[in-house]
């Protein structure tokens, strides 16, 4: 189990980018649609309980949160999308921030984008692969969830969206995680660790 981020803390809630910190060192970038279990994973990931806020609502997170994990390393949990039951102003001022963060922040080295397993490639999740892809920017998809289903189906949804991210070559990677099961937490370890730079000890 990798100890480094357990001691991950909140830093700051921005509603807007020129609130978020120096744009300096190095930030992996959380996205995923209301409902794919992001803030579970993010305290799954970083051995916390309460470290991002989880809901019985979707879409709560309607705030870009940095999470500082040393001096020039960030955890940031992106607005979700999809369910939330807000006015439309709000909804495109956060998602205003959203795409902001994408196109701006030069300290931005991967995301990490959650689909729930069971509802995968749906149309804001092919919008952030098309975006990044664009950009050229790394993305490691966690298949959330993965305890909702047998073993048999996980294994077919994952042959199907391997297919499916096929043509995207290299810039995307994908595995299987469960927060409820503890499933991947060791492989998305390893991929953070690649982007934060963390040599193996």
């Amino acid at each position: 189990m990798n100890n480094f981020y357990r001691q991950a803390h909140f830093l700051i809630s921005a509603a807007k980018l020129n609130q978020a910190p120096e744009d300096s060192g190095i930030e992996v970038a959380f996205a995923g649609r209301s409902n794919a279990g992001k803030s579970s994973a993010i305290n799954t990931l970083c051995q916390q309980r309460g470290l991002a806020r989880t809901s019985k609502t979707p879409g709560r997170t309607q705030l870009l949160n940095f999470f500082r994990l040393d001096d020039e390393r960030r955890l940031v949990d992106l607005p979700g999308y999809g369910f939330a039951k807000v006015k439309q102003s709000v909804k495109a001022q956060w998602q205003g921030a959203l795409s902001d963060y994408l196109e701006q922040r030069k300290s931005l080295r991967g995301l990490i984008l959650m689909m729930d397993i069971r509802h995968p490639m749906r149309d804001f999740d092919c919008q952030m692969l098309e975006w990044n892809m664009h950009k050229g920017l790394q993305t490691h998809i966690l298949l959330t969830k993965s305890d909702k289903l047998k073993r048999g189906a996980t294994s077919a949804a994952l042959l199907q969206v391997k297919r499916e991210l096929e043509p995207l070559g290299d810039l995307v990677t994908i595995q299987l995680f469960s927060s409820l099961k503890r499933q991947g937490v060791d492989e998305a370890h390893q991929k953070l660790d690649e982007w934060f730079e963390i040599s193996p000890k």
